[in-house]
Parts: structure tokens; sequence; C-alpha cells
């Protein structure tokens, strides 16, 4: 007993370092965790093994992180793009799951081994998409709608098919009558969802509508109702993971309410995602097998090229009928390429059943590392290329911005985001409000951190926020309050010591900063006396750094605060994550006389005299 839980202890240290590392360098978590059980366990160092505790503890884990990832999507988001989202979804997951299993099958291996590659090789990681259009700062493109709806709508394909085969095979195989079986009891387990969806749950929002409920125990209900949609998944003959995940999508902000619901939806992410799934990523490592690198090595890489090519071509192939280009097709196809979370899932399930050997799942969790790896590479790449042939589409739906506070900096950043998109700020200052009026601005009078000021001011149409109060925290809780509203483009004004306060928070949140000089206050009495006027200035062309400091800094002058990244495409706030290689101009203060750019050029400002 003492032993385990050393080891139950050990493992979630190993799992913490290597999600760490894996984050560090621009991945998602489970990469890491699955690298760090590799390199600690059997197959490398044997300094941890599993046991029951360890077992118990991750498969209970992915329950919660499939009712998790249920909950938390926005079935919205397939209204948004369904058409496009279903074509890339079919081309992404069809092709490269046929050319696994013909692959599979021209190496003599069984037709159920094979077919277990061929779904691992269709599945698309949401959660890894999630993260990088985070990045990004594509949320609100429409290639952006349509990877969400593409991985979901695959990774449904594949947990249906998985989940009713899995029951009814044997490492022999499976025949027509049991597969015809378990086909019947996965549809009956759907009607049941259909008829819980329709009779049950509109009855539950009724009585749950102006009720008052405590959180935890709110936290608690979900869970056990999620655990019932695995049990009653089990009862039809298919995997409970797939049970907890249609409990999580049944379930939404009407029924428990949307306060509550992003609450109970943090606090499970904590648990399923943050502390118990990486018990089961870990142990998957240790169950890797090093010697398929010198025993089938031609066939993992065979699997991994399929994969890759399977996936892309196939996307874009698929993608065609939807006339949105061939170039948003291939890019969108390397976005799904990454596998993850549900790939390694569905190996791992099968490895523990005897449907796919050792070896075979080897090569699924190396083929898993390897795709997922590429995505933020080729995605990166992609979206540059969009950007650049002016073919990177915003959706409909969000088209405006919100700018919290209506100081002096805040309008300007304001003003200078109007020409692309509707701009409203908001203030408690009625100085500042009259001010915004005077200048032709739009402006809200409330607090950014009271959800139903954001609200009126259009929370729900807008793709960006940025929080530009004089105060550090009320611009951190303002933008965790929009990414809890579900803003896609989340930004805060700091001065660097600051951002290095909040650093770890912002990264995890996916917030943006503007970085502010430490001298703050004096760039504002600059900007309200007049002192300091809105400039431009032309990115060069041979300019290659982001401005993140990965390179020469650019551009460096104490005389000029850049605001906004001008492109012929759009404006974006210019944060410190921002990729300078496409071109510009860059938008800023600018104090006259103190440049050391030779004559930029002035930037008419909203309300200012002709």
């Amino acid at each position: 007993m003492h032993h385990e839980i050393l080891y139950v202890a050990l493992v979630l240290a190993a799992a913490l370092a290597g999600g760490r590392i894996a984050i560090r360098l621009g991945y998602p978590s489970i990469l890491g965790e699955i690298a760090i059980g590799i390199v600690l366990g059997p197959p490398l160092l044997g300094l941890l093994e599993s046991n029951e505790a360890i077992s118990i503890l991750g498969e209970f884990g992915i329950l919660l992180m499939m009712l998790y990832i249920g909950l938390h999507l926005d079935l919205h988001d397939l209204k948004r793009a369904s058409i496009p989202g279903l074509l890339a979804a079919i081309g992404g997951f069809v092709v490269p799951a046929g050319l696994g299993a013909a692959l599979m099958l021209a190496v003599g291996r069984s037709p159920l081994e094979s077919l277990f590659v061929g779904l691992a090789m269709g599945v698309t990681s949401l959660a890894t998409k999630s993260r990088i259009l985070v990045d990004l700062k594509i949320l609100n493109t429409r290639i952006a709608h349509v990877l969400v709806a593409g991985a979901l709508l695959s990774d449904l394909a594949v947990l249906v098919v998985f989940a009713a085969v899995l029951g009814q095979g044997t490492a022999d195989g499976i025949s027509l009558a049991t597969g015809a079986m378990a086909g019947l009891r996965a549809l009956g387990f759907g009607l049941g969802a259909v008829l819980m969806a329709a009779l049950v749950l509109p009855r539950l929002k009724r009585f749950t509508r102006d009720r008052e409920f405590d959180r935890n125990a709110t936290l608690l209900g979900v869970i056990v109702f999620g655990l019932l949609g695995a049990y009653a998944a089990e009862l039809a003959g298919i995997h409970a993971i797939l049970g907890a995940f249609v409990a999580g999508l049944l379930l939404d902000g009407e029924t428990i309410g949307t306060k509550v619901d992003r609450d109970v939806q943090s606090k499970l992410s904590t648990i399923s995602v943050g502390v118990l799934a990486p018990f089961f990523f870990v142990s998957a490592g240790f169950h890797v097998s090093l010697d398929v690198f010198r025993t089938d090595l031609g066939l993992l890489i065979g699997v991994i090229a399929l994969a890759t090519v399977g996936k892309i071509v196939g996307t874009a192939l698929f993608y065609l009928p939807s006339r949105n280009g061939w170039r948003e097709g291939v890019v969108i196809g390397t976005g799904m390429n990454g596998r993850g979370a549900v790939e390694i899932i569905v190996a791992e399930i099968a490895l523990a059943q005897g449907l796919i050997g050792q070896n075979v799942f080897s090569i699924l969790v190396f083929m898993a590392l390897f795709t997922t790896a590429t995505v933020p590479v080729l995605l990166t790449m992609g979206v540059r290329w969009l950007r650049s042939s002016g073919e990177l589409v915003k959706a409909g739906g969000r088209n405006e911005a919100i700018v919290v506070g209506a100081n002096a900096i805040a309008r300007r950043i304001g003003s200078t985001l109007l020409p692309a998109m509707p701009v409203t700020l908001i203030d408690t200052n009625r100085e500042n409000q009259a001010r915004c009026v005077l200048e032709g601005l739009t402006v809200q009078l409330g607090s950014g951190l009271d959800e139903a000021v954001l609200e009126e001011s259009g929370v729900k149409r807008a793709s960006k926020l940025i929080a530009a109060t004089p105060n550090a925290e009320v611009n951190v809780l303002a933008a965790q309050l929009a990414v809890d509203l579900g803003v896609p483009e989340v930004t805060v004004l700091l001065r660097n010591s600051d951002a290095r306060t909040f650093q770890g928070f912002l990264s995890a949140s996916g917030i943006s900063v503007v970085r502010a000089p430490d001298d703050l206050g004096a760039w504002e009495h600059a900007a309200a006396s007049g002192d300091a006027t809105l400039v431009s200035i032309q990115i060069p062309d041979d300019l290659t750094v982001s401005s993140n400091g990965t390179g020469p800094p650019w551009p460096s002058d104490p005389a000029l605060f850049p605001l906004v990244l001008a492109s012929a495409y759009e404006r974006l706030p210019f944060t410190s994550d921002l990729d300078l290689s496409s071109g510009g101009e860059v938008i800023g203060l600018g104090i006259p006389g103190q440049l050391a750019f030779p004559d930029p050029d002035p930037v008419k400002e909203v309300g200012a005299p002709m």
C-alpha cells in the first residue's frame, strides 16, 4: 500500500514535469506526459511503473476528461461551419483511415487490427487545435470554425465506430453478425440520448431556471450524470468513454446556468485534465516498446507518412466542393493532422482488450507524437500563406471589438482599431465617457468586470477584447471574464513587471499582452495632453523576426509606444507574440522630435480636426 501511494505521487510529479516542458516548447501537455512515461518508465530508464491505483485513477480521469470535452464543446460551432466542417471531417477521416487499414492488411495484419490502426489514423485532436487557434489569434476565422467542426465530427465518428465494435471484437476478428448487433446497440444508445435530450433535459431546465444551487453540489451532479452516461454506454455494449462524452454534450449553460456552467467546466478541467487524466497518459508511455524502431521501422515510417499525407490531401480534396478555395483546404488539412488524446485512448483500450499488439500500440503512440508536433509548425505556415494571399476569411457572428477603459491610451487603441471593425469602449469614469463622445467613439458607462455591462456592450458579437485600463489587476480580471464569455481574442495592456507577475495565468488562459512601458502614467499624460500623437511606421520588407524577443526587437525606440499592427487585411493589438514577417505597419503613440525613425507618417485620429 505504501509503495502504491509513493508511485502515485511520483507519476503525478512526472506528469507535471513532462506537461510543463511540452507547454514551454509550444506543444500540448499530453505529449510531454506520454514522453515522460516513455523516458522514466519501463521502455527506457525503468524508474516508474504502473500499478492498480494508477490504472484506476487513469481510467476515472479519462471518463471525466471525455465528460469535460463534451461539456466544453459549443455545438453552435458546428452550425457555423456545418457543411464545410462535414466535408473536412469526411476527407480527414476516410482517406487516412482507409490508407492505414490498407497498409496494415498489406503487411499481413488481421482485419480487426487493421481497422483499429485506421481508426487511430482518422482521429483529429480537438484539444490540440483549440490551443494553437488561440495562439495564432484566428479563433474568429472561417478556418477555425471548420477545424473545430471537422475535429468534432471526425472524433464522433471514431468514437462511435470504435465503441460499436470494441465489445464484440476479439483478437481473431469480428463477424458480420456481431458487427451488425454492435451497430444496433450503438443506434439504441444514440436513440436513448436523443430521448434524454428531448424529454428529460427540458424538464430539468425548467426546474433549474430560477433556482440557485451550490456550485460544488452542481459539479458532483454533473459528474454523476456523466458516470451514468458511461454506465448506460457499457450496458449498450459500447465503451464508457462515448457515454461520458455524450453526457457532456447533452448538458449546457441553460440547464445548469451559464455562470455555474463556466465554474463547473473550470473545476472539472482541473480535476480531469490537470490531475487524473495524466495518470492515463503517463502510463500509456509505460506500454510503449522501443523495439519497434528495430523490428518495424519501415511500418512506423509508413504509418506516419500515410497518416500525414492522407489527412492533408484527403481533407483538401473533400473540401473542394465547399468552394472556399484549395489553399484553405490544405491549411485545414495541416491543422487536422494532429492526433492526441482520443487516439491514445483508442489505442490504449484496444491494447488492453488484446485487439492490437504492443508493437502496433507503440507505432500509434509515436505516430500521435509526430503528427501532433507538426501542427503548430504547419498551421502557422499555412495561416501566413492565407494572410499573404488575402484568403484568411473572418467568420460571421463576431465582427466587433470591445476596449475596457476609455482613458487616453484606451481611446487611441479604440480609434486605431475602428477602421477595421465597430469598437465599443467601457469605463466607469464620466469624464472619459464625455471624451469618447467628443471623439466620435461609442462608449458604455459601467465596469468591464460586470458581465451585464459586457453583454450590453455586445460581448457576444465581439471577436476581440482589449483590457487597457491603468490598473493591471482590473485588466487581468476583465480579460479572464472575456475568455469565460467566449471572446476569441483577448488582450491585456500591462507593464513589463506586471506581465511577469501574471505570466503563468495569462499563458494558461490564452490571453495575449500589449507590453506597456514602465512609465505608463507618463505616456497616459502625454496622450491626454497631445504631447504624444499617433504615428505609423512601415515594417521593413526584410524583417523576419517576431515581436516576442526571439530576434533583434523591432520597433525599438523609447519615444514610441506601439499599439496596433495594421495589415492590408486586418488590425490587431500589438502584442508580444505577433509575427511581423508578413509586413504592414505599426501604429502607436510617438513623441514628435524624439523619434529615432525618420519622418513617421502621422495618423488621423477619430474626432480630430480636419
